[in-house]
C-alpha cells in the first residue's frame, strides 16, 4: 500500500460506515494550463466498505474528510500543478498539497492535477453537507453581545489584525505531523453550531470548545510559528494564532496567559498558553480553531483523520 507521511494513504471516510465517490479522469494530453479549458471524460471509482476506504489516482492521493469543515491533505508529484475549482494550490517540494472546505460548502468540487509531462487528471470530490445544532448561551456579559460604538470600532481593528495573521502562506509543512489535542477537558462546544447569545442570534461557532479550569496548560497540536499573540481582544480575550504552513493556521482563544510571542518558533507539545475565561465567555475554556486561509475548518474532523495514534 502506498505511504503518506509514514501512514497508509487513505482517502478517509467522513464518518465510520459512511460512503462517498471519487470521480477520476483518464489521462489526456495537455493543451492548456487553465483547468477551465480541460477536455476530460470521467470514470467513477467508488469508495465503499469493500475496499476499506482506499483510493488511488495516477494524479494525486488524498486523505481527509469529504464533509463541510473537512481538512484534506494530498500527495502528488512535486512538479505537478493543482487547482481546486479555479483556485491554484501550492505544491510543496515534497509534493504535498493541503486545502479544506468551509462550514457551508457541499456538493461537487473539482480538483485538477496536471503533471509536468502534460498528463492531466480531474477528481470530482463530492462534499457531504451537515446539519448543525442550535447553541444557546445565556449569561454572557451584555456589552460583548451588543457593543457600543467605541467598542465596535475596537472590534473592527482587532478583526483586521486576525484577518492579516491568517493570510500568512509560508512553506512550512508542520501540518503533516500527526495531530495531538491542545488541552485536556470536557468538550463543551462544537464546530458549526448556530450561536444565540442571551437570546440574540450571532455567527456560527467555528471551533472546538474544551472546558477546563483556569490555568490548565494548552500545548501546541502541531509545530509552527506564532503570527499573532494578543492578551486581551474584545471578543476572544487572550488570543494566539500559529502558522503551520501553506495557509494552515490554528487559533486559541479565551486564554488566561500566553507563554509565547509573535515570531517564536514552537514545537509540537510545547506549553504555549493557559486556559482562561477572557473575552465573551461564561466560564473558563479553550476555543480551538483551524483555518485554511480564511476557510474555517472543523478541528474535530481533523482529529478524526489525522490524530496521532
Amino acid at each position: 500500500m502506498p505511504k503518506f507521511g509514514g501512514q497508509p494513504l487513505l482517502l478517509a471516510l467522513a464518518t465510520l460506515g459512511s460512503m462517498f465517490a471519487l470521480v477520476a479522469t483518464q489521462p489526456v494530453a495537455a493543451s492548456s494550463t487553465n483547468p477551465a479549458e480541460l477536455n476530460s471524460s470521467h470514470a467513477v471509482l467508488a469508495i465503499n466498505d469493500s475496499n476499506k476506504g482506499q483510493a488511488s489516482s495516477k494524479g494525486i492521493q488524498l486523505r481527509g474528510a469529504l464533509r463541510s469543515g473537512g481538512l484534506i491533505i494530498g500527495k502528488t508529484q512535486p512538479t505537478s500543478q493543482v487547482w481546486l475549482n479555479q483556485q491554484a494550490l501550492s505544491v510543496s517540494n515534497s509534493g504535498h498539497v493541503v486545502f479544506g472546505f468551509g462550514r457551508d460548502t457541499n456538493g461537487s468540487q473539482t480538483l485538477t492535477v496536471q503533471h509536468a509531462n502534460g498528463e492531466q487528471h480531474v477528481l470530482e470530490l463530492q462534499i457531504s453537507g451537515r446539519d448543525y445544532a442550535i447553541d444557546r448561551v445565556d449569561g454572557v456579559p451584555q456589552r460583548t453581545v451588543t457593543p457600543n460604538p467605541e467598542q465596535q470600532q475596537r472590534t473592527r481593528k482587532e478583526a483586521e489584525k486576525v484577518w492579516l495573521a491568517r493570510t500568512v502562506n509560508s512553506t512550512r509543512e508542520d501540518y503533516l505531523q500527526p495531530l495531538i489535542m491542545p488541552a485536556q477537558g470536557r468538550i463543551s462546544g462544537v464546530y458549526g453550531s448556530q450561536r444565540i447569545f442571551n437570546g440574540t442570534p450571532r455567527n456560527p461557532h467555528y471551533g472546538l470548545d474544551i472546558a477546563a479550569p483556569t490555568g490548565t496548560p494548552v500545548q501546541a497540536p502541531w509545530s509552527g510559528k506564532v503570527v499573532l499573540a494578543e492578551p486581551d481582544l474584545f471578543y476572544s480575550g487572550g488570543t494566539l494564532i500559529i502558522d503551520h504552513g501553506f495557509g494552515i493556521t490554528s487559533t486559541y482563544i479565551h486564554l488566561n496567559q500566553l507563554h509565547v510571542k509573535v515570531g517564536d518558533s514552537i514545537e509540537q507539545g510545547q506549553h504555549i498558553a493557559d486556559i482562561g475565561a477572557t473575552g465573551r465567555v461564561t466560564g473558563p475554556h479553550l476555543d480551538w480553531r483551524i483555518n485554511w486561509g480564511h476557510e474555517r475548518l472543523d478541528p474535530a474532523l481533523a482529529l478524526e483523520h489525522f490524530q496521532a495514534e
